[in-house]
């Protein structure tokens, strides 16, 4: 590996006029130590620095780039669209495709709204659960991240009947007060939340597989446990899918689960690699929404034609040769799942199997270098934690060795290998990566945990 001057140089005029140095915080580094470097070119599995430096990429933009960077589909979409204008301000046709594609795909979406990212779709989605529950209160878990909105940047209280308070400068404490935080895959909690707030529980909004915190899974049963807790209670059930949306199924971790939710929030994959966001359900909770309800939702870009050129491009990629329910049929739906079994040509199935091969290696040399590291993995999401102890939730993710994960996030980074520069976020793994990509990694890897 060349040396990183270029991207030092680079960074070091950034602190003079962004704060950081970075437009995201996670960017920084600061989890890890040292600098970020700057990326110039992407392709496929791999990235460049602008010093040269070829990577394997595990971040993937985190998360969208689901086909790998730069398809060429999705750039060719992308420039047929950028022809005709960037912008229109006006309804335009690729928001009625791109409705069409989400409705028959995701199970419970029977109307979808378009908007600009997943923090925005989150928003969105609890203040049109408010609307529709007459109710305040919501629901959220230690752990899931659901954007910077106010009302969910929130630390937990000091039990899991309390209030949260703001986790962030800048947020009055009245913006968090109506927001109850509970440990994730606690299902006693959310019995006690619902019994103390009686009919004040407008609904609970959760990440189905968290990936926010690494990455930990729902145990058996607890999702289905949240759709029935809040049905009994007269409140809704909101899957933020940002993440998990089109990476763990065609309908996301709803039709991997079979699990229904009331409103769903998508992101990222439905970009293509462009900013865009979504949420959509039950046609009787979205109609509420203004123009036809009191609901007021807005935005100046929202159904940009390049986002969504770049979205619908990536979304028929990742569906063909599979057969999606025609939203009319939506009510027939019990279990989320639908089609035909994968075949190995489906995106899916190649995703399953690279993820296989990952997790199988890095058990593998885990153990061979005798150090302790939980690896979860759902699908194409991973993560490791060092710890021998398993991970079901935020608690028992901040029991990793965060120093331990600080030399092996630059020892695989000196091996050519891009993870997220933090122990609290998943990684990915697209269709363009290869077997080969995932042998170098474990190699990498072993070599790495060795010197630990």
């Amino acid at each position: 590996m060349t040396s990183r001057a270029t991207s030092k140089a680079l960074f070091s005029e950034a602190l003079k006029y962004i704060p950081g140095g970075v437009n995201s915080p996670v960017r920084s580094f600061r989890a890890v130590g040292g600098q970020p470097f700057f990326v110039n070119r992407a392709k496929g599995a791999h990235v460049w620095d602008v010093d040269g430096n070829e990577l394997i990429d595990y971040v993937l933009t985190w998360g969208p780039a689901i086909l790998g960077h730069a398809h060429p589909k999705i750039i060719a979409a992308v420039k047929a669209a950028a022809n005709h204008g960037t912008s229109f301000g006006i309804p335009n046709p690729f928001e009625v495709t791109m409705a069409k594609l989400i409705c028959a795909l995701v199970p419970s979406v029977q109307k979808v709204r378009l908007c600009n990212s997943g923090t925005e779709a989150c928003m969105s989605a609890i203040r049109l659960a408010r609307g529709f529950t007459k109710r305040d209160k919501i629901i959220k878990f230690d752990g899931c991240y659901h954007g910077h909105v106010d009302s969910l940047l929130v630390k937990a209280g000091s039990g899991a009947l309390t209030f949260g308070h703001p986790d962030s400068a800048g947020v009055p404490a009245a913006f968090t007060q109506h927001t109850i935080v509970l440990p994730f895959n606690d299902a006693d909690a959310v019995k006690a939340a619902f019994a103390a707030n009686k009919n004040q529980i407008a609904g609970i909004i959760v990440e189905p597989v968290p990936g926010n915190a690494g990455l930990y899974l729902p145990q058996p049963g607890y999702l289905e446990f949240l759709s029935e807790v809040t049905r009994a209670n007269g409140a809704l059930l909101i899957f933020d899918e940002v993440m998990t949306g089109f990476r763990l199924a065609p309908g996301g971790a709803q039709e991997r689960f079979g699990i229904t939710p009331d409103l769903t929030t998508l992101g990222k994959i439905i970009g293509g690699g462009l900013p865009v966001g979504a949420f959509g359900g039950r046609a009787d909770i979205m109609d509420l929404l203004a123009p036809l309800g009191p609901v007021y939702q807005a935005g100046t870009l929202s159904g940009n034609p390049l986002a969504l050129a770049a979205g619908i491009a990536a979304l028929e990629l990742l569906s063909e040769g599979r057969a999606p329910q025609a939203p009319e049929k939506k009510s027939e739906i019990k279990s989320g799942r639908r089609g035909p079994p994968p075949s190995e040509k489906d995106a899916y199935a190649r995703l399953e199997t690279l993820g296989g091969q990952l997790e199988a290696g890095m058990k593998e040399a885990a153990k061979s270098a005798d150090v302790p590291v939980t690896f979860n993995r759902c699908g194409s999401m991973f993560c490791a934690y060092f710890t021998s102890q398993p991970v079901w939730n935020l608690a028992d993710a901040m029991k990793s060795d965060r120093e331990r994960f600080k030399k092996y996030f630059h020892g695989m980074l000196a091996e050519g290998i891009y993870l997220a520069p933090s122990q609290f976020e998943a990684g990915f793994i697209s269709t363009a990566h290869t077997a080969a990509d995932m042998e170098k990694t474990v190699s990498a890897a072993t070599k790495v945990l060795r010197g630990l």
